[in-house]
């Protein structure tokens, strides 16, 4: 019976990885998995996958050095199970600094069993020097966008491009959603940290907005109840009580097709709304210890995916002392009442996405997997 340990450390590798493994188990079902992720991996795979995710899906250099002793010993006992079990092949998803930590320290421990990464690590954005260890260590790179192909290889470090699981998702979850004139969508985050950083600043954005945009309306996505709750409380503090009103639980799919513009907190939501087309600007703010840390290794000029594969300025990006409600305010204003630009925009994302892929993506992830797993 093939085993494959598998480990993903955050919300959206946890579905990524579910959709993998959904994959293997039509093209072996017998295959058994064991690893670390979250509660859509346990439904795919069962009891082998413990549940972590809430707790290690954190952001930020002092938020992970508060938890380093928690840390610390999941990476222990992983490498201890994967030693002692001996599994047909580890699959790391996404997730670089705990997973590129523990590729080297079974490697180190005289696992000969192969390693496959999927969802590749950007490092091409802050650590280029890293390859060539990756490639010492590491079987296979799955990678999702189209540059990073050529990137991996230069080093000599075997590399599929699998084409980005998105195209797949946004096709499931369109809807004959119609934009909503004049509603502005507040896209804060799937974690506790972004939202207490981001939905304070939307809600005053809000209360601006209104002078210039008199008749916008505004919705709120919040990824969990928990989250809702945080921000409904946000919204009180704010003394802006009617503010708890816009504020939907589970339908960020829904939203990014309803609303007329957006803004996104940075990461995988952006892409996201890429793919529904949504006119969004990027926000982003962390602890400043954190930020200036990774302006110390960060080697590219902009952070939104889309405006990297562009290689040029798509969305406006609001970082840190650029991010205010004021500026936000002025953003969402303008690509609501400026159509022509609103239109060039919805162009210029639909383009992006169209380079990454045709769909079929955690398919020939998996037959990726497998092929290595053969060899």
């Amino acid at each position: 019976m093939p085993h494959l340990h598998i480990i993903a450390g955050e919300i959206s590798g946890d579905t990524h990885a579910s959709g993998l493994i959904r994959e293997l188990q039509t093209l072996q079902p017998e295959m058994r998995f064991t690893g670390l992720g979250g509660q859509r991996m346990r439904e795919a795979a069962g009891q082998g996958i413990e549940d972590w995710v809430e707790k290690a899906g954190v952001v930020g250099l002092w938020e992970v050095l508060k938890m380093y002793s928690y840390f610390k010993g999941k990476m222990t006992s992983s490498t201890e199970q994967i030693l002692r079990e001996r599994p047909d092949a580890v699959v790391l998803v996404d997730y670089p600094g705990f997973n590129l930590r523990l590729a080297k320290a079974v490697r180190a421990g005289g696992y000969t069993g192969k390693i496959i990464y999927y969802i590749s690590p950007q490092v091409w954005a802050w650590k280029k020097g890293r390859v060539k260890v990756m490639a010492k260590v590491l079987d296979l790179m799955i990678c999702i966008f189209p540059f990073e192909k050529d990137f991996y290889e230069k080093s000599g470090l075997p590399t599929v491009f699998g084409g980005h699981p998105m195209v797949d998702r946004v096709h499931s979850l369109r809807r004959e959603w119609k934009r909503e004139p004049n509603l502005v969508g507040w896209f804060p985050g799937s974690r506790l940290n972004e939202v207490r950083k981001l939905f304070p600043t939307m809600l005053q954005a809000a209360k601006a907005i209104r002078l210039q945009v008199p008749n916008a309306r505004f919705v709120a996505s919040a990824a969990n109840e928990r989250l809702a709750q945080q921000m409904r409380d946000m919204a009180e503090a704010a003394a802006m009580p009617e503010a708890k009103a816009w504020i939907e639980v589970g339908t960020v799919y829904d939203l990014m097709q309803r609303c007329q513009v957006g803004a996104v907190a940075s990461g995988t939501a952006t892409l996201e709304a890429a793919c529904f087309g949504l006119p969004y600007a990027l926000v982003y703010h962390v602890n400043q210890l954190t930020y200036m840390a990774a302006k110390l290794v960060v080697k590219i000029e902009r952070i939104g995916i889309v405006n990297i594969l562009a290689k040029r300025d798509v969305v406006r990006e609001l970082v840190q002392a650029e991010l205010t409600s004021d500026s936000l305010a002025a953003e969402m204003a303008s690509l609501l009442t400026d159509h022509d630009r609103r239109a060039a925009l919805e162009k210029d994302l639909a383009d992006v996405v169209a380079t990454l892929g045709e769909g079929g993506a955690y398919r020939r992830a998996a037959e990726a997997v497998i092929a290595t797993m053969e060899k």
